[in-house]
């Protein structure tokens, strides 16, 4: 259960900021780790807009999460750069090791899809709770989730 007074005082900071709905969005998700669906209805009536509206701006943008994320979240790149530098095999190991499809979460791991960092010429690549990696692969990447995850 989510503490609703929280919920408010972190929407009201945004209330009488035009366009505060994203600002107010990512508020939410720095202040629980994710979007609450108990906190879409709050927003709608205090933007003075539709919860359907609420879940439009949630649902383009893919930063915006609506469950709990794992403590650790890995994303790796799927565009064709890395692929073709190895992000399938990675992709197939970290499935395994961590136990999780992509897009899929536990206590312990968010594992996503990304569609390119902008670091295509030292691919294959992952993020490990907001850290890039360059030139990932299975033989390095336990080392890089021990050093991720304790950061």
């Amino acid at each position: 259960m989510i503490d609703l007074d929280k919920v408010n005082e972190v929407i009201g900071r945004y209330k009488k900021v035009e366009g505060g709905l994203l600002e107010c969005l990512h508020a939410v998700q720095h202040a629980f780790g994710y979007i609450p669906k108990e906190t879409l209805d709050l927003m709608a009536d205090c933007f003075n807009i539709s919860r359907a509206e609420v879940h439009g701006v949630i649902s383009y943008y893919h930063d915006f999460k609506t469950s709990p994320q794992g403590r650790t979240v890995v994303r790796i790149c799927q565009a064709e750069a890395c692929q073709a530098m190895g992000s399938r095999a990675l992709t197939d190991y970290v499935k395994d090791m961590l136990g999780l499809e992509m897009g899929a979460s536990d206590e312990n791991y968010s594992l996503e899809a990304v569609y390119c960092f902008g670091n295509c010429a030292l691919s294959p690549n992952l993020e490990i709770n907001g850290n890039l990696h360059a030139r990932a692969s299975k033989d390095n990447f336990e080392k890089l989730l021990k050093m991720g995850a304790s950061l």
